[in-house]
């Protein structure tokens, strides 16, 4: 836990227009400075399975002394999870997937901890600037990043929904870790990819511009829904705020 800030949080997810079943998860934990959205993919069965799990292995966390220990408990149990995945892919001689993205963040003394893999993403809204800190793993990505396609052109690729990395995706887990100073008045949010398919970063950026944490994922998930909304939609907002 921080020292020096205090943060309110919601969240919501829901199943979309088309899909019959919600493969998605989320974790608004408050009281440890952890939250999480984890996008499950491999079939409804498989999906609710690996979101699910990542949830159910991160609810648990307990206290820790030392924040380096949360965060390697948090990759720790990232990584426990990926293996028993992988593992039941592959049970029986067959290989089917059963996978989540996981966008997480945690909260640091000053400091805010991104972590994740797959196309699930964190934003933060500073001063009124919205900013995307996560980098899809995504085979759109991979090309952007070598030149080989421009980002205005990468809306409608053919591999734009085809991700690179994810919790059970892989015999080993690679997941991205960065750190974020955290200041007065930043929100951050966390979101499923069925979020943004939808709104555009602009939107996005007015929407998260004003109201309460809970009335900005109602806000979000409104308009989601009033669109084509084809996949899972999941949303946390977090506040940080200097204690008086």
């Amino acid at each position: 836990m921080t020292e020096s800030m205090h943060w309110v949080s919601s969240g919501v997810t829901h199943v979309g227009n088309v899909r019959k079943v919600n493969e998605d998860a989320m974790l608004d934990l408050p009281q440890r400075g952890l939250w999480v959205v984890a996008d499950g993919m491999g079939g409804h069965k498989a999906g609710d399975l690996a979101s699910s799990s990542i949830v159910k292995a991160l609810s648990s966390i307990g206290e820790y002394d030392k924040p380096s220990e949360l965060v390697n408990e948090v990759e720790d149990r990232l990584i426990h999870v990926n293996g028993r995945l992988y593992a039941l892919s592959k049970e029986g001689g067959q290989s089917h997937v059963i996978g989540s993205t996981v966008a997480a963040v945690v909260a640091l003394p000053g400091h805010c901890l991104c972590i994740w893999a797959g196309d699930s993403r964190v934003y933060r809204l500073r001063d009124l600037q919205l900013e995307q800190l996560t980098t899809d793993h995504s085979e759109v990505e991979e090309l952007i990043a070598d030149g080989t396609l421009d980002r205005s052109e990468a809306e409608g690729y053919p591999g734009e929904n085809v991700i690179t990395r994810a919790v059970g995706g892989e015999e080993e887990l690679v997941v991205e870790v960065m750190l974020f100073p955290v200041r007065h008045r930043d929100r951050y949010m966390i979101c499923s990819d069925g979020l943004y398919k939808d709104i555009n970063f602009d939107e996005i950026r007015e929407m998260m511009s004003d109201g309460s944490t809970s009335a900005v994922c109602n806000a979000l998930l409104s308009t989601a829904l009033s669109r084509r909304c084809s996949d899972n939609v999941s949303i946390i907002v977090v506040d940080f705020e200097k204690q008086r």
